[in-house]
């Protein structure tokens, strides 16, 4: 009866993965590394690889996976394995958790949700479960379409975030990339990316509004200075320097957010100033905006490819790869 028992959970662990390599949206790093962990303790046993060097950061992240599951024993990780990918399928189907009306279908992106009508270019980060976390991927698509709207018949554009956060700041599994260049490349190679990233926000030609619904943090607030406006939640709360909380109103207060709303009529009161901006004269919008941001443009590039510079040196420091070693080390643990 156990023999039977065991080869049943045999063909429910192939069968599982199976499943693992039909799933059409990516569950993220976190579960993907559980899901490893758990096959190799299926498969393997209890870890036991060489513990990978510091710099290593994918495979270091998947050594402190599989490590962490200790002696359990191959048919419990197996069961574990089988019940997490179970737990995929309905999840992935309804994790998109996008604003009622919302069609994704018209979007064409992975991390982003972006619509357009009554003259508003609506582009929403969508990352709800990641709290809108800014990957690689994410870094290109709003490039993407900030560049496609600046080109389009809105007549302005807004930044705003699906779900309680408005962004994050960057997913640290950023790191975990390597190149075959090693560190130094992913750094240069990241500086470049960051460079053209915010030169997009500063040559952006049409009025640029934030609707900041929920917390901020790191360069989602760094950003916030390149918009001609930024609304926010009485709920939201912006980090940048010494890990400290500023309230949306004492960020207004610093002249990093222009007005601060109650949470219960948030949306509504912002929408509908939006929706008069978006009947203003097109082109006085974009005139407007030009000869406001002419005369600081080339300074902001400067400043932008100075911050840059130091960025790739920080990104090589001890700081910065003890941290994201530690991040990955917390979010490994089951």
């Amino acid at each position: 009866m156990n023999r039977t028992a065991m080869r049943a959970s045999q063909k429910d662990f192939e069968d599982a993965m199976n499943q693992v390599k039909l799933l059409k949206k990516d569950p993220g790093n976190e579960v993907k590394l559980k899901l490893y962990a758990l096959y190799k303790q299926a498969t393997e046993g209890p870890c036991n690889m060489p513990k990978p060097g510091i710099f290593d950061l994918i495979n270091k992240a998947k050594w402190d996976a599989w490590n962490a599951l200790g002696s359990l024993p191959k048919e419990a990780a197996r069961q574990n394995y089988v019940d997490l990918v179970s737990s995929l399928s309905p999840s992935l189907e309804s994790s998109s958790q996008v604003e009622p009306g919302t069609d994704r279908k018209s979007t064409g992106f992975e991390t982003l949700v972006v619509t357009s009508e009554d003259g508003i270019t609506k582009i929403m980060f969508n990352r709800p479960t990641r709290k809108n976390a800014i990957n690689t991927e994410m870094y290109h698509e709003i490039m993407h379409a900030l560049k496609a709207a600046s080109k389009d018949d809105s007549i302005i554009t807004v930044l705003t975030g699906n779900g309680d956060y408005y962004s994050s700041g960057n997913d640290l599994t950023n790191f975990t990339d390597i190149p075959p260049g090693g560190v130094e490349e992913k750094a240069k190679n990241s500086a470049i990316l960051l460079r053209e990233f915010v030169g997009c926000f500063i040559d952006f030609p049409k009025p640029l509004i934030a609707v900041v619904n929920g917390p901020a943090v790191g360069i989602s607030v760094t950003l916030l200075g390149l918009f001609d406006a930024v609304y926010a939640s009485d709920r939201a709360t912006e980090m940048l320097i010494f890990g400290k909380k500023l309230t949306a109103g004492e960020a207004c207060a610093q002249g990093l957010v222009t007005e601060v709303f109650p949470e219960s009529t948030f949306q509504k009161e912002v929408w509908t100033r939006l929706k008069a901006f978006a009947k203003l004269p097109p082109n006085a919008v974009r005139i407007s905006k030009e000869v406001i941001r002419k005369r600081e443009r080339e300074k902001l590039h400067a400043v932008n490819a100075e911050e840059c510079s130091v960025l790739q040196g920080r990104w090589l420091s001890d700081e910065c790869t003890n941290a994201v070693v530690n991040f990955l080390s917390r979010k490994s643990k089951l």
